[in-house]
């Protein structure tokens, strides 16, 4: 993929996409690891444990990217990254994470939390790099600054603009399509570009109409369980 194109910046533009509306919640685990330190302290561990952990994500990362040339595995991921997509839009992500009570122990927090959490964010920029280990590096370089330190501003922009999450479940179900499309024992399938273009359509399209389906039917059963209990509670 040549470096400035079109195509080379729509996909550097879909992984800092995915990285902040996935990594947000990870800025947060960080802090939560270190809330029991020393305030000298804290922020050493925050910087030594967000090092550790865009290491580890890096070295992850460009395993799957490599991993994904494997015949079969980009469908594979294709199919996960659509999952993942759907449950951006329907899962509420918790935050029970145990403080560390030295200053190596939080740190091994921070890297061990954002690694389990960091699996989709792996799998999602992998797949949107379209196999460039630049587009990898510079996704990350660009983004994992920007949730380190801002990630109290993403989180309120999310809260005050939920289209966010909207849009980051599109950017990864579109990720997803591009996976699935470009794996190469299905070329001659998607040879027609009316019905490679027609299926991305259909996935992304088919992720956000069942997430938010999803998505109203649980506003509805809460709203439905708030009134039982205020009934109860007025009893």
């Amino acid at each position: 993929m040549e470096i400035l194109t079109t195509e080379f910046l729509s996909a550097l533009l879909a992984i800092v996409v995915i990285d902040l509306v996935l990594a947000g919640d990870n800025a947060i685990v960080i802090g939560l690891a270190a809330r029991n330190l020393p305030r000298h302290q804290q922020k050493k561990v925050i910087i030594w444990g967000s090092v550790g952990a865009i290491l580890i994500r890096v070295v992850a990362t460009m395993a799957v990217v490599w991993l994904l040339k494997i015949p079969g595995l980009l469908l594979l991921g294709g199919v996960l990254l659509v999952g993942i997509a759907y449950k951006l839009l329907v899962e509420e992500k918790g935050h029970d994470v145990k403080a560390g009570d030295s200053f190596w122990a939080a740190i091994r927090t921070i890297i061990v939390a954002d690694a389990l959490m960091g699996l989709d964010n792996v799998l999602a920029v992998a797949g949107a790099a379209h196999g460039s280990f630049l587009l990898v590096v510079l996704g990350l370089l660009i983004s994992v600054p920007v949730v380190m330190w801002g990630s109290t501003l993403i989180l309120k922009w999310v809260e005050r603009f939920p289209v966010i999450i909207t849009i980051g479940s599109a950017v990864l179900a579109w990720t997803a399509s591009k996976m699935i499309v470009g794996e190469p024992f299905l070329k001659d399938f998607f040879a027609n570009d009316f019905i490679k273009y027609g299926f991305e359509l259909l996935v992304v399209a088919g992720v956000v109409i069942a997430g938010k389906r999803k998505q109203a039917k649980i506003a509805a059963h809460n709203q439905q369980q708030e009134e039982v209990l205020k009934k109860v509670q007025s009893q």
